[in-house]
């Protein structure tokens, strides 16, 4: 933790040797939070980046005190400012997909990641059944299921009503629903 604090003091000095090693130990947790809410990867690298550029501009906002769970803030933080620099991105684009597929390093393993093989391969499977909603129900889910966002702050951010909001939730669980149900019963029992 005493080397996490030096590389925010650091950063915060806007030393790039602190920077630099902010952006290698974030970055594959960035990409992340970004590719949910960007469909090509080339993209959601390009809206990491612009990501990074907002955090070490901003580094004097990130407050923390002894005692707290510093790297648990910093992730938070950090995915806060992605997830707002994607929802940028889509606005400026009218929230219009572009169909791109998913390479494998995508999928690199956050900082303090424990998951087991089995959970890495559920998340995977439920990021491309996401990417397959409609766009506006992708970000609401994102937004909501996945970054925890409440009603009004997504109404805020998006520029859409709490009831849009909510509507478009139940919409994209409806769907993923129903792509579960149809991928279970696609299942040939009689192949176990």
């Amino acid at each position: 933790m005493e080397n996490l604090t030096t590389i925010i003091e650091g950063c915060k000095a806007k030393q790039p040797m602190s920077q630099r090693a902010m952006y290698e130990q974030y970055y594959p947790y960035a990409c992340k939070i970004a590719f949910r809410y960007i469909y090509r990867y080339d993209k959601a690298v390009d809206v990491v980046n612009d990501g990074f550029v907002k955090l070490f501009t901003h580094f004097d906002k990130f407050q923390y005190a002894p005692g707290q769970d510093v790297q648990r803030m910093l992730m938070g933080w950090i995915r806060k400012i992605m997830v707002n620099t994607a929802i940028d991105s889509l606005r400026s684009k009218n929230m219009m997909p572009e169909i791109g597929g998913i390479p494998e390093y995508v999928w690199e393993e956050e900082p303090t990641a424990e998951v087991s093989a089995e959970q890495r391969l559920y998340y995977k499977e439920l990021i491309i059944l996401i990417k397959e909603l409609p766009p506006s129900y992708q970000v609401v889910f994102n937004m909501y299921v996945i970054d925890g966002f409440t009603h009004p702050e997504i109404a805020q951010e998006l520029g859409i009503s709490v009831g849009a909001s909510k509507s478009n939730l139940a919409k994209a669980r409806a769907h993923l629903r129903k792509k579960l149900n149809t991928d279970i019963s696609e299942i040939d029992v009689c192949s176990f």
